[in-house]
């Protein structure tokens, strides 16, 4: 059977009404990333182009940006969302825990939830095993912070034909990777249902600045455009808007006050749930089940 055929078409106007908690219109999840580059081998993204066009390793300059996400613009996140008791879910390698204990323990100490972001930074189609990448996974993270990660995030949004599968044979009940609609849906594999959890590559930091180029301001801009049409959809039915961030790109001293400015904005709205993937997977089987009176 084919992936998409997996995901029947649902419109929009079509779903059910489903009830957020405290009938808030929006639930607003943040998703902050979190990754271990390799510096012997290529990096996932560039900020600099290689000298003369000719690609070395090891590539100190591109590595040493995402380094300096992990070093500094983590703890500008950190803060962020801490000062804000914003809900928070950590997409993160499941090697980090080993690599990075020290953001790792601020994110346990926080109760943010562990979201499986595969095991090192790398797409799922190039592993070698995909299911032991994915039990690595779950269990690093499953060993650091105690509980089993029920949701996951793939890295980049890749995924082969198995992937799904795989992941429900993990644990995984929630996934991030179908970035197809404003609520979620379902999706079976033999090993039980998986519900995807709306994502984004909009109102996504890599998106904005690393493949784009706008100035440091259009995520605020964009993100403020977003939040106000999906909020006023809300009052019809329930939305899900996600804010996808990354330590190196929106964790930068020119970037991090329009990212704060933004979380206030969305905070100074009523009907708004913060939530994290696995609040908003569970609570639409609930609201689904209501809704179909059964």
């Amino acid at each position: 059977m084919s992936l998409t055929s997996r995901v029947p078409y649902q419109a929009i106007v079509d779903r059910p009404r489903l009830h957020l908690p405290d009938d808030a219109r929006i639930a607003v999840w943040v998703i902050l990333n979190v990754e271990e580059w390799r510096i012997e081998k290529p990096m996932p993204r560039t900020v600099l182009p290689p000298p003369m066009g000719q690609p070395l390793l090891p590539d100190v300059p591109n590595w040493s940006w995402h380094e300096y996400g992990m070093r500094s613009g983590f703890w500008r996140h950190h803060k962020a969302l801490i000062d804000r008791d914003i809900p928070t879910t950590l997409a993160i390698n499941g090697h980090v825990c080993r690599s990075y204990p020290r953001i790792a323990q601020a994110a346990k100490d926080a109760g943010w939830e562990f979201m499986g972001h595969g095991f090192l930074q790398g797409p799922m189609h190039k592993l070698d095993d995909q299911r032991k990448a994915i039990q690595d996974a779950v269990e690093a993270i499953t060993e650091f912070s105690g509980t089993a990660p029920r949701s996951w995030e793939s890295p980049g949004l890749t995924e082969t034909d198995e992937t799904l599968d795989l992941l429900r044979e993990a644990g995984i009940e929630y996934v991030a990777d179908w970035v197809i609609d404003d609520l979620p849906q379902d999706i079976e594999t033999p090993h039980g249902r998986v519900t995807t959890v709306p994502y984004t590559v909009e109102t996504n930091d890599i998106t904005v600045y690393a493949l784009q180029g706008h100035t440091s301001d259009e995520f605020l801009n964009r993100g403020r455009d977003q939040f106000d049409r999906l909020y006023e959809e809300g009052a019809e039915n329930a939305r899900v808007m996600a804010i996808s961030i990354h330590p190196y790109i929106t964790g930068v001293p020119h970037r991090i006050k329009y990212l704060e400015a933004l979380f206030d904005y969305i905070k100074g709205h009523d009907g708004v749930a913060w939530m994290t993937a696995s609040e908003i997977g569970d609570w639409y089987r609930s609201a689904l089940q209501d809704a179909s009176g059964s």
